[in-house]
């Protein structure tokens, strides 16, 4: 009889051991199979989630025991996640619930309309194109900080910010203008205030000298032409105006390599053979070497320039009409050559 009793509490014992080792390893031994990313969407509820990481889990079935008796499906975080692999569930639920998510690098460069700009944000964070477009052009957000529908979109910094991947329209939007406001410091202020612009008329002027070359090192030189025909009232002239105003005509999706003499008298602010001064606002979104080129732009006597048939991609550079006329014989003669006429 002992004997039978104590065979009994063995097995007992065993099947304790037993029970006590699966539990042990369903929380504590390595369940995560290789290190990636995991996107959770805002809103997401447990079962949404569970396919966005089954396929990294040696076991589902573990990690959903562990992470209901951790409560986990009621305390889901959005975000983009790190898991690393040999992660444990109880490792890998505690590391979800702190929310302790990894950033983004956002980068967009020099977008010439919102709409352009919105789904290049779009496809680097959660946020939909279409609830950035309509945070970008939302009227009230533009007046309360000075801008409008012309003028907003030199609000934009091209660079790379690093963001949480599940920031909302609205907060990438509010980021930006905090950057704005951070990059007009009072060094670049003071520049401008020299210049007599305003950071909007830098911007603007940057706009024109982004689309005019993009050769960096050419940029300041640019600049300074056109600073030279602002400041002795003369029109800019600049053909990126045109293609602008062209494109607002008829469609951002027409492509134009040749700006024709009947291009230069549509009728538009934006047209700055026919109207002096600075257009409305930027022509596009100038990224930091050519708003900084125009606020440490190149002091010279240039106040004409040609698209170089030397040095493809750069311009040759006149003080006088008749220089001026030369280089654009030359390059008119290349132009037709070849066989561009749009």
């Amino acid at each position: 009889m002992k004997k039978k009793i104590g065979i009994f509490i063995a097995v007992l014992a065993l099947i304790g051991i037993f029970y006590a080792y699966r539990i042990y390893s369903r929380i504590y031994s390595s369940n995560v199979a290789e290190t990636t990313f995991v996107y959770i969407p805002t809103g997401a509820n447990f079962q949404e989630f569970l396919p966005l990481i089954e396929p990294y889990l040696k076991d589902l079935d573990g990690f959903v025991w562990v992470a209901e008796k951790k409560n986990y499906p009621n305390t889901i975080r959005a975000g983009k996640f790190k898991i690393d692999k040999g992660m444990s569930n109880e490792e890998l639920v505690n590391h979800l619930r702190g929310g302790k998510q990894e950033t983004v690098t956002l980068t967009y460069n020099n977008q010439d309309s919102f709409e352009k700009l919105a789904g290049r944000i779009a496809a680097q964070i959660e946020a939909d194109s279409l609830s950035v477009l309509n945070a970008l052009q939302e009227k009230e957000f533009q007046e309360e900080n000075g801008f409008d529908i012309s003028t907003a979109l030199s609000m934009y910094i091209p660079n790379s910010y690093d963001f949480y991947w599940n920031t909302s329209a609205d907060g990438f939007r509010d980021r930006m203008l905090n950057e704005y406001n951070r990059f007009w410091n009072e060094e670049r202020l003071a520049k401008a205030e020299q210049l007599k612009l305003t950071p909007l008329q830098v911007s603007t002027l940057a706009s024109i000298v982004q689309k005019e070359t993009a050769v960096v090192s050419e940029r300041k030189t640019v600049a300074g032409l056109y600073l030279n025909r602002l400041w002795d009232f003369w029109p800019l002239q600049a053909d990126p105006t045109i293609i602008y105003a062209l494109k607002q005509k008829y469609g951002q999706d027409k492509e134009y390599k040749r700006v024709l003499n009947k291009d230069l008298t549509i009728d538009s602010p934006y047209n700055t053979y026919v109207n002096f001064g600075l257009p409305p606002g930027p022509i596009g979104m100038p990224d930091i070497s050519s708003i900084d080129a125009v606020l440490n732009y190149e002091k010279h006597d240039y106040y004409y320039m040609c698209a170089s048939v030397e040095n493809i991609g750069q311009h040759e550079f006149a003080k006088t009409l008749a220089e001026h006329n030369a280089n654009a014989r030359a390059y008119q003669k290349w132009v037709s050559e070849q066989g561009i006429n749009r």
